[in-house]
């Protein structure tokens, strides 16, 4: 295609510069873990290749160094000086070809020209490693790709999301726990209803979350099992070894302490990505799930003089530029934004995978925005649930006065007494006591509904929140 200019401090070639070039529109690289995971990808297929008698010792030995260098610079995370130095050797554009090839190739030139640096050959020189005949031996853009994409997410998962999700259920039991003993008033429809104790509301929330902990664990699992590598071209495997795709997952479980396992259909797992859809519709359910507890928190903390009021949120920050002493539940509304956006993510992750739109006969051809959209939603999703816990859950006190002191007066306590004195009357007393300013146990005892002493036995709050015979 004729001479390209490169940068000469970089550690890409001419194949890079040009999807450089070609594809200035988000001025956004991939996230740094797919660039991880492809340096991982790359050191297991040299370390195949070898084994399989395709790639002699000393290439093998270079290609694995020179991707044990790069994989290094994200051991501590995407965002230390390391990573950061990194990735200005992988700049190119999220929005570029759809298979990923760009990305591929740019690892390819990267690998080499490391090994270059290493023999103490020019830059660009492809010796003694060629970036296409050697890093990307038996391999294809259209199954290295997805293959990093989903280790990426996988390592992810198990990395970031998983223990943030772990933590913020511990921290959600521990307030159950202490929290049991407290009756309070509970609301459906957001009006009054029959009583509550704080502790099972914060059961629930713990419940969620550990329902979202499997969740996670069966969306890295789905990730995991079905590598495409192997599959090269069009999933029929030209230009491998039959072993090749077992051998690379094997090593990659070694390296990642991942189950990865070669797709048991290439024609399926490079003509999709529908553990990618997975993966993001149970992430999209995590994010309901936090975007329930940030919620009701919020709306339990709402006051401190004309809301609920029933918690005390830890005050993080001033609340207004305006007005003078207010504090504002920023976390919870940190975290809703979150939900919203993972949202949107799993619908650009969904429209990638359609067929017709990314899925087109033998290849998906939306990888990479489906690939950036995962990973911020997993970052996303791991950084919400931590600061819910640290800054939130973790101060959360309860207005003990408050949250108890409305119990008696709610006209939802006729509830108990329906199957003693029938719905029909019991709304009644509703209604009345409503209507009288009296609470539902003065109306009873000033119209002698019910014996006094069977009355204290009905409209004791506690038992309310147990199921009876």
């Amino acid at each position: 295609m004729g001479e390209m200019t490169v940068p000469g401090h970089v550690l890409y070639g001419a194949t890079t510069q040009r999807a450089v070039l070609n594809f200035p529109v988000s001025h956004r690289p991939l996230p740094p873990q797919i660039i991880h995971a492809f340096a991982l990808l790359k050191s297991a297929c040299a370390e195949a290749n070898h084994e399989l008698k395709k790639l002699d010792q000393k290439r093998t030995r270079l290609i694995v160094r020179a991707c044990r260098e790069i994989a290094d610079a994200f051991r501590d995370g995407p965002e230390t000086d390391a990573a950061r130095a990194m990735m200005e050797h992988f700049p190119i554009d999220v929005f570029q070809t759809g298979s990923g090839t760009s990305t591929n190739m740019n690892v390819n030139e990267v690998v080499s020209n490391l090994v270059c640096r290493y023999e103490k050959q020019s830059i660009g020189a492809k010796e003694p490693v060629h970036p296409n005949d050697h890093v990307n031996m038996g391999q294809s853009s259209n199954d290295t790709f997805p293959s990093a994409m989903q280790i990426a997410a996988a390592m992810s998962i198990r990395t970031d999301l998983i223990p943030a999700l772990k933590k913020l259920a511990t921290a959600l039991r521990k307030k159950a726990r202490q929290w049991d003993p407290i009756v309070k008033i509970g609301r459906t429809h957001l009006m009054d209803a029959t009583p509550i104790r704080l502790g099972q509301e914060f059961s629930g929330y713990a419940a969620q979350i550990d329902c979202s902990l499997l969740r996670a664990e069966r969306g890295l699992e789905r990730l995991a099992e079905n590598l495409p590598l192997g599959g090269t071209a069009v999933g029929t495997g030209i230009n491998t070894h039959p072993r090749f795709g077992k051998l690379v997952a094997q090593k990659l479980g070694k390296s990642t302490r991942i189950k990865f396992t070669e797709a048991a259909n290439h024609f399926e797992a490079q003509a999709t990505r529908d553990c990618i859809v997975n993966a993001s519709g149970e992430l999209k359910t995590i994010a309901v799930a936090l975007s329930k507890i940030a919620s009701d928190v919020r709306l339990l903390g709402s006051g401190p003089r004309c809301g609920l009021f029933e918690l005390a949120l830890p005050a993080t920050q001033p609340g207004s530029s305006i007005m003078p002493g207010k504090v504002n539940p920023v976390i919870c509304e940190s975290v809703m934004q979150v939900t919203c956006q993972v949202i949107g993510n799993d619908a650009a992750i969904t429209t990638g995978g359609l067929g017709g739109v990314g899925s087109l006969l033998e290849l998906n051809v939306a990888m990479p925005m489906m690939a950036d959209n995962l990973i911020r939603s997993i970052t996303l999703l791991a950084n919400g649930a931590t600061i819910l816990n640290e800054k939130c859950i973790d101060g959360l006190q309860v207005n003990r006065e408050i949250a108890t002191g409305m119990v008696e007066k709610s006209l939802m306590m006729c509830t108990s007494l329906a199957p003693v004195i029938g719905y029909d009357q019991a709304a009644k007393v509703a209604k009345e006591a409503f209507a009288t300013g009296r609470t539902v146990r003065e109306y009873v005892l000033e119209h002698e509904l019910v014996d006094p002493k069977q009355l204290d036995e009905l409209l004791d709050a506690g038992s309310m929140t147990e199921p009876s015979a």
